[in-house]
C-alpha cells in the first residue's frame, strides 16, 4: 500500500507535532544537529509557534511532510535580514523518519523551502550544513542543485564523547 504524502507550509496547529517530530530528530540523530535534544525540549511552544508562523515576512518558515495525514518531516528556511546580507537564506532543520524515507519527502521538502526562498525576490542563495559524513544527506542536497563549497573542521563536539565533527558547507543559487 502507497501512502498519501503531502508537502505544506506548517502553521500555528503544527507546532505540537513540529515540536515532537524536532524533539524525535535530535534524540535519534544527536550527530545532525548543532542544538541538543535538551535544549530544544527546554524550548517554550512559543519558539514553536515562531517557527511554524504563517506570516508572509516571517523571518523563519518550515514546511511539514505528511504521510496519511502524519508529520513526518520537516525542514526550515531562515531569511537574512541584515541589508548586507538579506540575499542569503538557510536551509534548517532537514529531517525524515525513517519509516517516511523512500517516499520522495525529501526533495520534496528541500524543493519546497527553494520555492520559499525564491519567493522572496531578493533572495539569490540558499546555504545549508551537514555532518561531515552524512553522504544520503550530502547527496540529496546535492540532486536538489546544491554544491559543496566548503568544511568547517570541529564545527561542533559531541557533549557526551568529546567527538568533534566538520560540518560540509553547501550552497544552491537561485
Amino acid at each position: 500500500m502507497t501512502a498519501t504524502t503531502l508537502v505544506r507550509r506548517l502553521g500555528a496547529d503544527d507546532a505540537p507535532a513540529y515540536r515532537a517530530l524536532s524533539l524525535r530528530a535530535y534524540a535519534e540523530h544527536p550527530d545532525a544537529f548543532t542544538a541538543t535534544v535538551s535544549e530544544r525540549a527546554a524550548q517554550p511552544m512559543s519558539f514553536w509557534l515562531a517557527r511554524a508562523s504563517e506570516a508572509p515576512d516571517a523571518p523563519e518558515c518550515v514546511f511539514g511532510a505528511f504521510a496519511d495525514g502524519v508529520l513526518v518531516g520537516s525542514a526550515g528556511l531562515e531569511f537574512e535580514t541584515r541589508p548586507k546580507t538579506c540575499h542569503k537564506a538557510l536551509l534548517f532543520g532537514m529531517y525524515v523518519a525513517p519509516e517516511a524515507r523512500g517516499l520522495g519527502l525529501g526533495v520534496d521538502l528541500v524543493q519546497a523551502v527553494l520555492a520559499a526562498a525564491r519567493s522572496r525576490e531578493w533572495v539569490r542563495v540558499v546555504r545549508l550544513t551537514v555532518t561531515e559524513g552524512n553522504a544520503a544527506a550530502e547527496n540529496l542536497y546535492a540532486r536538489c542543485g546544491f554544491k559543496r563549497f566548503g568544511v568547517e573542521p570541529m564545527a561542533m563536539r559531541d557533549v557526551e564523547t568529546g567527538q568533534f565533527f566538520g560540518k560540509v558547507h553547501m550552497a544552491c543559487e537561485l
